[in-house]
């Protein structure tokens, strides 16, 4: 990556902290940004915290989607940062009013030391607390000095009615109508004056208590939520990920009101039960959250059709994602019908859903009764371990969302000839859309790959494509990376080690766990195999596509 000119100069500047305060002062607001950045590049904590707490813009975005290569920032980076943004808040000169920190979130234990979702998570919360009590702080000091104010306009006012009373004692008995008088007539110029600013003050104190227990009561919702907007002075929006163990500080954090207000753009649950993930989407503001992604918690059918009337008040949720939440219709529940009705009934409700993912939910058969009930087309639609019959696959190569699919994973769903013809014309139906594509673990030999190539070929929009785990052959392979070189918007090829890297032993048509487990031969070296699919590439002209076998570390989302 060349950086440039500005680059250079801003990573230069901000690598001495001794010299901050000569430059500080003299920065203009449009350096601001190219300062940060070399702040995070070059992991300076110090020149972070000092330019968020003079931040000079009222939006500060930090996080978003990252290059290839680029590391998320480092975990005492970002601790700078909020505590720098918490430290700006008693500054009524501090300009900032929302911080974006949207995909900021790194890998927990990646390269540089990122903080990851949960740490994140908790970080904020924290902050939030935290500012809340150093504004209640604040707000008793300023209720100090007021009453000390206060109590010194009444020691004047008391001194001041001494005064008059020892001059009404000594003035003679002849004047002392006229000296009535004129005492009336001096307290209503000067102490009655006081006494009405004194008593003006404690009116409109007890018109703030009689309006907060107004509030309090019954029919005081809006003046609340007025109240409480006025008391935000940062909106902070983020990515939250809860688990069983950050709940707990999560809706705390939520429920409370002050300077600090949180705002979630995608909810990350795990291990949860219901009724927690039910107070979250309760605390939640219902403007701004954009999906859900529930792992691991024990849903149910029954679980899911509770939250989904829940999930239809939020007007922008576009992304559903559910992994291994126990949704299992392989087995004769009593009340599964119902509940199943009640789950297709849930998710017409969802206006706005473009993306849906089911991650081993064991539905099979069932896929027509949960995809035609949304009322817009998908984009998005990842069915992995969904142990798919052939009419679940009929009917999507036939449904209303073939057309629209830009993203779409099979992975580990079974194909042989029966389905092919399906997968065949969802593809077709897909051709000009679909970008990404996942088909691993899905059984393919070189001759359903064979018969499959022709609908691949013609996904002429389509960026990577993964193939992983399939019992493929040197020669079947060979045939997939030329059709992969005669397709000009593939950028990536996620593809399975043929069968002869693999050590003698292994069945004749293995599974994907059992390819997933065997050991690679050692005596066949596995460069021979790069080498000659390179050759491929260099023959075709296209150094732009990207092939590997390593499925652990393959990315879809690096493809601009």
């Amino acid at each position: 990556m060349v950086l440039s000119l500005l680059s250079i100069c801003a990573r230069e500047v901000v690598s001495d902290h001794s010299a901050s305060p000569c430059w500080l002062r003299w920065v203009p607001r449009e350096l601001y940004r190219p300062l940060l950045e070399a702040a995070f590049a070059g992991c300076r904590p110090l020149a972070v915290g000092e330019l968020v707490q003079r931040w000079p813009e009222r939006t500060l975005r930090v996080g978003g989607r990252r290059k290839q290569g680029q590391t998320a920032p480092n975990r005492l980076c970002i601790q700078a940062l909020l505590l720098a943004v918490v430290r700006g808040l008693s500054d009524q000169r501090y300009a900032l009013q929302v911080l974006d920190l949207c995909g900021l979130q790194g890998d927990e234990g990646g390269m540089g030391d990122p903080m990851g979702g949960w740490s994140l998570t908790v970080a904020l919360c924290t902050m939030a607390v935290q500012a809340r009590a150093g504004a209640q702080r604040a707000k008793r000091r300023e209720g100090e000095r007021e009453r000390k104010r206060f109590s010194a306009l009444e020691r004047e006012k008391d001194v001041k009615r001494e005064r008059g009373q020892w001059k009404r004692g000594k003035a003679p008995n002849g004047d002392g109508e006229s000296t009535d008088n004129k005492d009336l007539g001096w307290k209503s110029c000067g102490v009655l004056s006081e006494e009405e600013v004194i008593k003006g003050v404690r009116r409109r104190m007890e018109m703030e208590r009689k309006r907060e227990s107004a509030v309090a009561g019954s029919g005081g919702s809006m003046k609340e939520t007025e109240s409480v907007n006025s008391d935000v002075l940062v909106h902070v929006r983020a990515d939250l990920f809860v688990n069983a163990r950050s709940w707990e500080r999560v809706r705390v954090a939520l429920n409370t009101t002050g300077p600090l207000k949180l705002q979630c753009r995608y909810l990350r649950v795990e291990e949860i039960s219901v009724s927690s993930i039910r107070t979250l989407l309760d605390l939640l503001p219902r403007q701004g959250l954009l999906g859900i992604d529930v792992r691991y918690s024990n849903l149910g059918v029954a679980g899911l059709a509770e939250l989904l009337p829940l999930l239809s008040t939020f007007p922008a949720l576009n992304s559903l994602r559910l992994h291994y939440c126990n949704l299992d219709f392989r087995r004769d529940h009593p009340g599964q019908e119902e509940a199943l009705r009640d789950l297709s009934q849930g998710l017409t409700t969802l206006q706005e859903l473009r993306r849906l993912s089911l991650t081993a939910l064991r539905l099979p058969g069932q896929l027509r009764v949960l995809l035609s009930s949304l009322p817009q087309p998908l984009e998005i639609l990842e069915l992995p371990y969904l142990s798919l019959s052939p009419a679940d696959l009929a009917y999507l190569s036939c449904s209303h969302h073939a057309s629209t699919l830009q993203q779409l994973d099979l992975s580990e769903n079974h194909v042989d000839e029966t389905t092919l013809p399906s997968i065949r014309r969802l593809l077709s139906q897909a051709s000009s859309s679909l970008q990404h594509l996942s088909l691993s673990g899905c059984g393919l030999t070189d001759g359903l790959l064979g018969l499959l190539l022709p609908s691949l070929g013609g996904c002429w929009a389509l960026k990577s494509l993964a193939l992983a785990l399939n019992p493929l052959s040197m020669a079947g392979l060979m045939d997939l990376v030329r059709m992969a070189v005669r397709m000009p918007s593939l950028r990536h090829l996620l593809y399975p080690n043929p069968l002869e890297d693999y050590q003698p032993g292994l069945p004749d048509l293995p599974s994907s766990a059992q390819l997933l487990d065997w050991p690679l031969d050692e005596a066949t070296d596995i460069n021979t195999t790069s080498s000659q699919l390179k050759r491929v590439l260099i023959d075709g002209g296209r150094s732009d596509l990207f092939l590997t076998c390593d499925l652990l570390n393959y990315d879809k989302d690096l493809v601009d």
